[in-house]
């Protein structure tokens, strides 16, 4: 009997042991997901390595050209020009997602953001930010048991994601929020 209650506890000790490292595996896996793993194409179809930002802090945004939010790309822009020597960058992704408010092409978008804002900022090829074709990169930003912080949903056009200069997901950003507000401004100086 001895034998026997030996036995099982020695199972049952290896079972949880072995149990305990799984777990600790996965939670392992999740807090090291980063923006750093994504490599996506830019307006102009060249390869983006997000692993290239390490040690910046990022500005992920939805854009449209057709959006009652569109002239925050001017505030964009300057925000960009302004921070970029201190290890900012703002990632712009063109999407359609909200009333077809970004029907161009990749080159119409890229002339429309040239022409109209004198964007400099990377600008990526447009994609989807939601539903069942939603985009690998902001599946990473609206999902916490991929970015570690939080579940979201992309409300509208011009949504931030605020990244550190490690790759983690720190703050959603709500669209109307202007680029220059205070809060957006302190996390960048901070």
């Amino acid at each position: 009997m001895k034998k026997l209650l030996s036995i099982v506890c020695g199972i049952f000790l290896f079972v949880t042991i072995q149990s305990q490292a799984q777990n600790d595996q996965s939670t392992s896996a999740m807090e090291k997901q980063t923006i750093y793993q994504f490599k996506v194409k830019d307006l102009s179809g060249n390869d983006f390595d997000f692993a290239s930002l390490k040690g910046k802090k990022v500005m992920i945004v939805n854009t449209a050209s057709k959006c009652g939010l569109t002239p925050q790309y001017k505030e964009l822009e300057a925000l960009y020009k302004e921070y970029a020597s201190r290890g900012f960058v703002i990632v712009g992704f063109p999407a359609n997602n909200f009333l077809s408010q970004e029907p161009g092409t990749n080159e119409e978008i890229a002339s429309f953001c040239q022409l109209n804002y004198g964007v400099t900022f990377p600008m990526m090829s447009k994609i989807s930010v939601k539903g069942k074709d939603m985009h690998e990169v902001y599946q990473f930003l609206t999902q916490k048991a991929k970015n570690g912080l939080q579940d979201s949903k992309v409300e509208w056009n011009f949504q931030k994601y605020l990244l550190n200069e490690k790759g983690e997901l720190v703050k959603v950003i709500s669209p109307r929020t202007l680029p220059n507000d205070l809060e957006i401004l302190n996390w960048i100086k901070g």
